[in-house]
């Protein structure tokens, strides 16, 4: 662990987010935990340090990097079937027992984590994205806000490029963040993990940040989607899922809500998995709370959780199998039979007009 905290602290750079404080101590900004660092010493991601009296942050290298689908991230109204590049450091600000990506999260945290990682110039991940025709640039794998700043040089270089530029992330951000980020940030998934702090508390945060961080970026114009892995004994009873449906139509009934299946792994590895049952009690839920749009994920071959739909006339309008587009009949951002407007990103958008969030 040691060793790659060392490795890790020479990729590094000057942090924009954060306040210099008397005796050298730095206020961190990034993310809701807001960490009040003494000199030498790191914040609860473990990933950014005080240097005398300076916060450092990961800079310029990726840990993972591969041209996914979109609807793998998942981004269902974000251009169906396009490829995103997607890149990802090492770190998160939460614990998660049952974190899906752990080896990259919790590298420093955990002994057993971590991965490789190459250093690379923001110029070098948007040439791999033009080379292989991903239209869109997706931080991701590790939580993004906590290297914030090197998503923000990446997101500079795609949006010259005429990429779209995204987020997947655990929500937990501070208002500083979401500010800095959302001129060049057109897209994040939000994972939203329960509606109640004592939920959070086991993961290490609480509820009040994520929910902030949602009702601002839709505020900002930032198209968003959000996801809840639905975790047995966690997060599952129909109470929970009633308050997670209530609040995301609070803000937005276009929001989508990705219901996903919880597979053991990382510390709850004697969990049971999720059902089919339950995320399809999950989906009548958030259909009756008002959502336009809600889907399934994790368990291939639930079709009418795969597939989007017409709010108005029930069409369908991109049908799915897994990650397979069969047919996207959204024409000009609306449905072909009531000419309904359907929120989302359905082509590339002039980006240098700003995101906006839906019929693009």
């Amino acid at each position: 662990m040691a060793n790659l905290a060392t490795l890790l602290d020479r990729v590094t750079r000057e942090g924009e987010l954060f306040e210099a404080l008397p005796l050298r101590q730095v206020r961190c900004i990034a993310c809701g935990h807001r960490c009040l660092i003494p000199p030498g010493q790191r914040g609860i991601c473990k990933v950014r340090f005080n240097a005398e009296g300076v916060l450092r942050v990961p800079f310029g290298y990726v840990a993972g990097l591969n041209v996914d689908p979109i609807e793998k991230k998942p981004f269902f109204h974000v251009m169906p079937g396009a490829r995103a590049l997607s890149f990802g450091m090492l770190g998160c600000n939460l614990h998660c027992p049952f974190c899906q990506n752990w080896t990259s999260s919790q590298a420093i945290r955990d002994p057993a984590a971590g991965a490789p990682i190459d250093e690379v110039t923001p110029s070098d991940l948007i040439r791999v994205g033009r080379r292989h025709g991903a239209p869109i640039v997706t931080s991701t794998y590790n939580e993004p806000t906590i290297t914030s700043e090197w998503a923000k040089a990446v997101f500079r270089e795609a949006r010259s490029a005429g990429m779209l530029c995204g987020f997947v992330s655990n929500g937990y951000a501070s208002s500083e963040a979401v500010e800095y980020l959302s001129p060049e940030l057109s897209l994040c998934n939000v994972d939203l993990k329960s509606f109640r702090d004592e939920g959070y508390r086991q993961l290490g945060g609480t509820l009040a940040p994520v929910l902030n961080t949602i009702r601002d970026l839709h505020a900002r114009g930032v198209w968003v989607e959000v996801i809840t892995l639905v975790v047995p004994g966690f997060n599952d009873s129909d109470d929970e899922l009633e308050s997670i449906a209530a609040f995301l139509v609070s803000v937005s009934p276009d929001i989508p809500w990705h219901v996903t299946a919880f597979h053991p792994d990382y510390r709850q590895l004697g969990g049971s998995s999720t059902d089919a049952v339950t995320l399809l009690r999950a989906v009548e839920i958030g259909g009756a709370a008002g959502l336009h749009y809600v889907y399934v994920g994790n368990l291939p071959g639930i079709a009418e959780g795969e597939n989007t739909r017409c709010p108005g006339c029930r069409t369908i309008l991109v049908e799915r199998q897994g990650y397979r587009i069969r047919q996207n009949r959204v024409a000009n951002g609306r449905c072909p039979e009531c000419q309904r407007e359907i929120a989302g990103f359905w082509q590339l958008p002039d980006t240098s007009e700003g995101p906006k969030e839906s019929g693009t």
